[in-house]
């Protein structure tokens, strides 16, 4: 699970963010090794996991944001046995430990708004240990190199990246992996 995760992003750091449906088709298409599914349904996210699989890319589901399911643990077990995803993303830590403790892979996503945001990321990160860390607006790359600096859990820069200068400047100051739902970015 783990691994997995690490050698995709080591093959390409470019994470395709869907946001709408529309653009999975594409994704699926593109180089990325692994797709974050931004915008689901209770009746479509199965779906959209298996082709994502089946295409042999790496599916992680942005549970926060699926439309007609509950953001508990009961929610997360459901998706954990039934649809299988690769990995989950949240904002919420509950859903962290709730995933955690279902040996599922996790991304936390902290949104970087201010000094005190940073710190309660840092200090969240260290409390709940996810397996890995989005952090976003992805187009600050002297945050990205601080939080690098201050943690040992992989990060993904993500949120407004629009060019290729976006992707290195966050790639040099420490970025695991870039996600981005600009589809020419997933074909750098």
């Amino acid at each position: 699970m783990k691994t997995d995760f690490y050698n995709r992003v080591h093959i390409n750091p470019i994470i395709a963010a869907i946001t709408e449906n529309s653009q999975l088709d594409n994704a699926l298409q593109s180089p990325c090794e692994i797709i974050f599914l931004l915008k689901s349904d209770i009746f479509n996210v199965g779906t959209y996991v298996d082709k994502v699989k089946a295409s042999g890319k790496g599916a992680y589901v942005h549970v926060d944001l699926i439309d007609g399911l509950s953001k508990d643990a009961l929610a997360i077990k459901y998706i954990h046995e039934n649809i299988h995803p690769d990995g989950i993303i949240t904002t919420k830590t509950g859903i962290v430990k709730a995933a955690k403790n279902l040996n599922m892979f996790v991304i936390q996503r902290l949104f970087m708004l201010d000094h005190l945001s940073f710190e309660t990321g840092l200090n969240s990160i260290d409390t709940m240990k996810p397996n890995a860390v989005e952090l976003l607006p992805g187009i600050m790359p002297k945050i990205i190199k601080r939080f690098h600096k201050s943690t040992n859990i992989p990060l993904i820069a993500g949120g407004l990246i629009m060019d290729k200068e976006d992707v290195m400047l966050n790639l040099k100051a420490g970025a695991t992996a870039i996600s981005s739902s600009c589809e020419e970015v997933w074909y750098m």
